[in-house]
């Protein structure tokens, strides 16, 4: 007998209600905290969040209605858990000089706008496989975009990388839309010539090596995370599109070869590229001796410090001193939450993001068509290496690198780029859950026209 799944709206809705209270109440928190009371505009901010969650809620039970019923709610804690902090770090900042920036409220403007392209994904995305037909489009549109922090006028150097580029008064990653579409063109692609590529090559110490000739598509995808890496000093993103790849790859033809093949390729580009990289080189210098820096490596140690005075438990959300770390709103966010949640904030907050890319595998295992199998590993990937690499740069396990921690860190590309993602893993879920449509026959007359009927 085949397994059912059933909606579990109500069962979201449950979810939603916590993970607003746990928003909103470390928003109330962080006022209790850092100004002795409640901030005068819980009731709109509380109001504001209430409405986007509710209003992505009510278009999943319009649209999708079998969609995965874990996703948004984790997405919304950690959404809102990110809001508080930031508004959190303002404070500190208003405190310290009466002119500084405030990032809360264009924050929770980017977050408005990530839920109204959630919904949009929703109501017009009715099937995922109609992106099939756009594998090359979005392979060339992800190429152009990673191209563009290269035009002279466009582009921004800041801190060193070259990921940016200014449209006016606003700056954009167009790196972060970039990794969505890469996604589907690579999901495409491994389609069309999985059979080739899973094709068994010679065997060397009991691994399966692909064939010479169908080295190409990994080749051009090691080009071209190699040129992320020269050009626009990005160590993160440069890993974390060829990863992607790899692992989509592996999913596709289940031969561990690939691994090894890229890995290679990879570490051994990265090694011949290093002595041209000064920036990449200074990173490296600072994660492994920081204290021999004290003046250029603040960062790493101020976010060390504030980890460990943290401890298990933390000072309390608004009584720590986060502010003190450069970026602690973005690069350096979870670090900040480490200083006022403690480890068991910080593992909390571990365990959101492995439940949401749990999901995401999940979606993949049960999708019915081989696209969405890979657009559901890929995104699900995407987030995987993604928390990986931030987490592992704030506590010294790998060199520090500029991507921002997903739904937490200040950022406007990255927010509205991560509601997409999620949008496009609820659509994929809904397909992957629904029923299958049953055929039925009408028992009248088995030689007139036979009419078959679809729920």
């Amino acid at each position: 007998m085949e397994f059912v799944h059933r909606q579990r709206r109500g069962a979201e809705l449950f979810l939603l209600v916590l993970s607003l209270a746990v928003g909103i109440g470390a928003y109330a928190c962080v006022g209790l905290g850092a100004q002795g009371h409640v901030p005068a505009d819980i009731y709109t901010y509380g109001g504001w969040l209430t409405a986007l969650i509710v209003a992505a809620h009510l278009t999943i039970r319009w649209k999708a209605a079998y969609a995965d019923p874990i996703l948004l709610p984790v997405v919304a804690a950690l959404n809102g858990l990110g809001l508080a902090m930031i508004h959190r770090i303002d404070i500190a900042r208003k405190a310290a000089n009466s002119d500084a920036r405030e990032f809360a409220p264009g924050q929770l403007i980017w977050m408005t706008l990530g839920v109204m392209l959630f919904i949009a994904v929703l109501v017009v995305l009715r099937d995922h496989r109609r992106l099939q037909a756009f594998t090359y489009t979005a392979g060339l549109s992800a190429v152009v975009l990673l191209l563009l922090p290269l035009v002279p006028g466009l582009g921004t150097n800041i801190r060193g990388a070259r990921i940016w580029i200014h449209l006016g008064p606003l700056s954009f990653q167009p790196g972060e839309i970039a990794k969505v579409l890469l996604v589907i063109a690579f999901a495409g692609y491994l389609v069309l010539y999985r059979d080739a590529l899973a094709l068994a090559g010679r065997r060397f110490l009991f691994i399966d090596l692909p064939r010479g000739r169908d080295l190409g598509p990994i080749l051009a995808m090691w080009g071209i995370s190699l040129a992320i890496l020269v050009f626009q000093n990005d160590l993160g993103s440069s890993l974390l599109f060829f990863g992607m790849f790899l692992v989509m790859l592996y999913v596709a033809t289940e031969r561990p070869g690939w691994l090894f093949v890229g890995g290679g390729l990879f570490a051994a580009g990265a090694t011949l590229a290093y002595p041209f990289l000064g920036h990449v080189q200074q990173r490296v210098e600072y994660w492994l001796d920081p204290f021999a820096h004290p003046d250029d490596a603040t960062q790493i140690i101020n976010g060390m410090f504030g980890m460990a005075w943290g401890g298990l438990t933390g000072r309390g959300l608004g009584l720590g001193s986060p502010q003190k770390t450069p970026f602690s709103y973005s690069d350096y966010i979870l670090p900040s939450f480490g200083e006022e949640l403690g480890l068991t904030g910080v593992v909390a907050i571990i365990l959101l993001y492995g439940l949401l890319v749990e999901r995401s595998l999940r979606t993949a295992l049960i999708c019915r068509d081989n696209f969405g199998k890979l657009i559901a590993a890929g995104l699900g990937v995407v987030l995987a290496l993604q928390v990986f690499v931030v987490i592992g740069g704030v506590t010294k396990l790998i060199p520090l690198t500029g991507l921002t921690t997903p739904f937490l860190s200040q950022g406007g590309s990255s927010l509205v780029a991560n509601w997409v993602i999620i949008a496009l893993l609820l659509r994929i879920s809904d397909q992957a859950r629904r029923p299958p449509p049953e055929f039925g026959e009408s028992d009248d007359d088995m030689d007139s026209t036979q009419v078959v009927t679809m729920r």
